[in-house]
């Protein structure tokens, strides 16, 4: 199930990362590569993004799985079982980006550095129909904003805190466990925290601010409106690259660094004929102490639970 894991929490980031040049064009300059393409980029950009976070959360309730309850779960975490989790996360991940995949399409804005000429933006666009009011298109907004926070970070927050605390907890009380597993199991909570709480705060302030005419009734100068508007504008594209940074870590601390991913790497490398990779290799530490936060914390508790289980299973036969 491990594997599994690593393997789909792999695609969910690439599908993320694939989309980032296309976003940074058009960031740049405009979209210039049709609807169907908006359709296709922006589409996996977004399953990408609540996959790649759903992942991280499966792969935190497998390490509660392989460690607090690794006597009861040790059949259960098959490879079976985990294509079987992947499956779900993915139809899940393709769920949660609704209302957004069914209104991606190419419009023309105004852009003022332009001279006021319109210029293509591939966005979600809550466009008019007959049961789509412009209220309608204001609420969808705000929904898709409030559902980010909620499946984007205080759901995914919760279950890790609790299986991370569960699994410091763990160890703290088993002889073998080792300080730094513990480091990097907190390593990985915070790298989680500090990569999307910014982007969902930013989220939250935007979505505050489209309530404000109709919840609040707030009227406030025009001027101090636009400055506020535009220092959450700012706030959003700057802590969104901060979250799209999250795509890039996952690597370093789910596979890197961990002592079996290297290992093998190493085998792989000696095998390949290209120089570039003798080169590659003198870069990767071949004996290190410390292993990730997912694959090394819990070879030992798990090596000595299945030892236990066994003795368990010969003292009652």
């Amino acid at each position: 199930m491990t594997d599994v894991c690593l393997l789909n929490l792999a695609f969910a980031d690439l599908l993320l990362v694939c989309s980032l040049p296309f976003l940074a064009h058009q960031a740049w300059d405009q979209w210039q590569f049709g609807d169907g393409m908006c359709k296709v980029v922006l589409g996996a950009y977004h399953i990408g993004f609540n996959c790649g976070i759903f992942f991280v959360t499966l792969m935190s309730i497998d390490r509660y799985l392989a460690i607090v309850l690794a006597i009861s779960a040790l059949k259960t975490r098959t490879r079976t079982f985990g294509m079987i989790a992947a499956a779900v996360t993915w139809v899940a991940g393709f769920f949660a980006s609704f209302p957004d995949l069914a209104f991606l399409q190419v419009q023309g804005e105004q852009a003022a550095h332009l001279n006021g000429s319109d210029i293509s933006i591939c966005d979600t666009f809550y466009h008019d129909t007959a049961e789509n009011t412009p209220e309608d298109r204001h609420y969808w907004t705000i929904f898709g904003l409030f559902k980010m926070n909620i499946l984007g970070l205080l759901i995914p927050m919760v279950i890790m805190c609790f299986c991370y605390s569960q699994i410091i907890w763990r160890l703290l009380h088993t002889p073998s466990s080792k300080k730094h597993a513990i480091r990097l199991v907190l390593v990985v909570v915070a790298v989680f925290f500090c990569c999307w709480m910014p982007y969902n705060v930013a989220s939250f302030f935007k979505a505050l601010e489209l309530l404000e005419p109709t919840v609040v009734g707030f009227d406030e100068e025009s001027d101090a409106k636009c400055e506020r508007s535009n220092a959450i504008k700012l706030a959003l594209q700057v802590t969104e690259a901060i979250a799209y940074s999250h795509s890039c870590i996952n690597p370093i601390l789910y596979v890197f660094v961990g002592v079996k991913f290297r290992r093998n790497l190493l085998r792989l490398m000696n095998r390949a004929p290209c120089r570039l990779c003798k080169v590659l290799k003198t870069l990767i530490p071949e004996d290190r102490v410390t292993g990730s936060a997912y694959s090394q914390t819990t070879s030992v508790d798990e090596r000595s639970v299945r030892r236990h289980s066994v003795s368990v299973e010969l003292c009652s036969m």
